[in-house]
């Protein structure tokens, strides 16, 4: 050591190279022209480029030197290097350095400052810089993260081991409308429900200072007061030590999703229910041949067909339809039924069972709730067919040639508005050998009206002449196939009911 220290000291512009030179940062000497007189190997593994022979003026582009947006091409006369030969000291500029060496690219933090001589005078200058972009990555990858937290719907909260909250994102003030100021410093037990026990507490925090994830759905309480169900985990975040430092919990309110889940678990049993209310079958009777079916728009329908028992051994056959969709039309639908069977069973004249209906309806349901119905009453044995109309949509009597004999129009008002009305009932027709009773909701005929084309009564009519000589029960399922072949272009908006009565030879 003795002997190799005065040989150093001998030559001290030599060791100051072999300092510059082992610098792990970049480092740059120049003249007070800005001609390069030291590079370090560090400055040139960073910039991908050793000293080059450019003047100040062409090093912004010679070795890809950008401002801040990375695309932006970094001004010459405010690199570090001139700032200083300008007398300037300069500290942490941030440049953007990208070239056919450097791809794609690097961050460096570049100080500068005067080198003068005895005079005072700027004889060069000195440029120290080194490289930062992990650093500046890992600060963009924080700030990416940070703005997805605060811009995130789900809730989140970091507290301490403890449970003492030290942060929670907008999410959280929205989900909870407990603002920052009011809930940083507290406990999450301001959002307690009651709804859960101290056991299903005790084994949430078991799992979390355990070291584990909690993963569950819990009932909690909003400011207002108000219940709702958040899905939530609690996640345990290690700190440089290794050990648990805090603890994340992200929620997600669940509450619109767990209601709408009851409430389609409810309407699938009501249509269950209600599929029961309509007839399995229809009904056989000698020298005739009868079927109907409703095709509903959605989980429930605002139509009803059925065949009712009627006094002198007679079948009502039974077109309905309540105005709505959902599950308040098809009560509403519902409740009528019930009350029809019962009427009919004593009620011979058609027109007679709608009044009394009505004012069965007008007393039980509201002014908006109200249903159009048309009823005729089949006489087999007498082969005749009597009707009455609540505002329906007309049914037809066809002949043998599938031609229209008689149109099945209203002969009052819909049921369930007004009390003290009067149902007329209409002409009693004899039937013949080959003719058919077609009775529909508008469903079929409306269908299409939306782009100002329906089908309408034409096609309907002339689709039954068509297909006349099928059975009854393939005339209501072709038509309804024909009328959603019609309308392509949209789902069904309505409910579509079909009932067919052919009349046959006597037995």
């Amino acid at each position: 050591m003795s002997r190799l220290m005065p040989s150093r000291l001998a030559n001290p512009e030599a060791l100051l190279q072999s300092v510059i030179q082992d610098l792990p940062d970049g480092f740059m000497f120049s003249d007070r022209n800005g001609r390069i007189l030291c590079f370090n190997a560090a400055a040139q593994r960073i910039l991908g480029l050793g000293a080059l022979a450019v003047g100040p003026d062409d090093r912004t582009r010679v070795y890809g030197c950008y401002l801040a947006d990375a695309v932006t091409p970094f001004p010459s006369d405010q690199l570090p290097l001139a700032r200083a030969l300008r007398g300037e000291v300069v500290t942490d500029v941030e440049i953007f350095v990208r070239n056919e060496h450097v791809d794609p690219g690097v961050w460096i933090s570049a100080s500068a400052a005067p080198w003068r001589g005895d005079d005072g005078t700027v004889s060069g200058g000195v440029v120290v810089f080194r490289d930062i972009t992990a650093q500046k990555r890992s600060l963009e990858d924080a700030e990416r993260l940070s703005r997805a937290v605060e811009q995130t719907a789900d809730a989140i909260l970091i507290t301490d081991m403890k449970g003492t909250i030290e942060y929670v994102n907008p999410g959280f003030e929205q989900m909870t409308g407990y603002t920052r100021e009011e809930i940083v410093g507290q406990t999450p037990r301001l959002l307690k429900s009651g709804e859960h026990d101290a056991r299903f507490y005790q084994d949430l925090w078991s799992t979390v200072l355990g070291g584990s994830v909690f993963r569950g759905t819990l009932v909690n309480r909003k400011k207002n007061g108000n219940l709702f169900h958040a899905e939530q985990t609690i996640s345990p975040v290690r700190g440089a030590d290794g050990r648990n430092a805090f603890l994340v919990s992200v929620l997600k309110d669940v509450t619109e999703r767990l209601r709408n889940e009851q409430l389609q678990v409810e309407m699938d049993v009501a249509q269950e229910v209600q599929q029961r209310l309509y007839p399995k079958s229809a009904p056989r009777l000698p020298g005739f041949d009868i079927a109907g079916a409703a095709f509903p728009a959605a989980t429930l329908c605002g139509d009803l067909f059925d065949f009712l028992p009627m006094p002198g051994d007679c079948l009502g056959l039974v077109v309905a339809d309540v105005c709505g969709h959902g599950l308040g039309p098809s009560l509403l639908m519902a409740q009528a039924r019930a009350y029809l069977r019962s009427l009919a069973l004593s009620c011979f004249d058609a027109g007679e069972l709608l009044r009394r209906l009505n004012e069965i309806l007008v007393v039980d349901s509201d002014v908006k709730d109200y249903l159009t119905l048309l009823i005729a009453r089949l006489d087999p044995r007498a082969r005749t067919l009597a009707y009455a109309s609540a505002g329906h949509s007309t049914g037809y009597l066809l002949d043998r040639g599938g031609e229209v004999r008689e149109r099945l129009q209203s002969t009052g008002i819909p049921l369930g508005m007004f009390a003290g009305r009067d149902f007329p009932s209409g002409p009693t027709l004899s039937l013949e050998p080959g003719e058919t009773v077609i009775l529909l909701t508008d469903g079929i005929t409306e269908i299409g009206e939306l782009d100002g084309n329906a089908f309408g009564e034409a096609r309907l009519l002339k689709f039954i002449k068509d297909h006349r000589h099928d059975s009854a029960s393939h005339i209501v399922q072709g038509l309804y196939g024909a009328a959603r072949t019609f309308e392509t272009k949209r789902p069904q908006t309505d409910d579509m009911t079909v009932v067919i009565c052919k009349v046959e030879a006597a037995p």
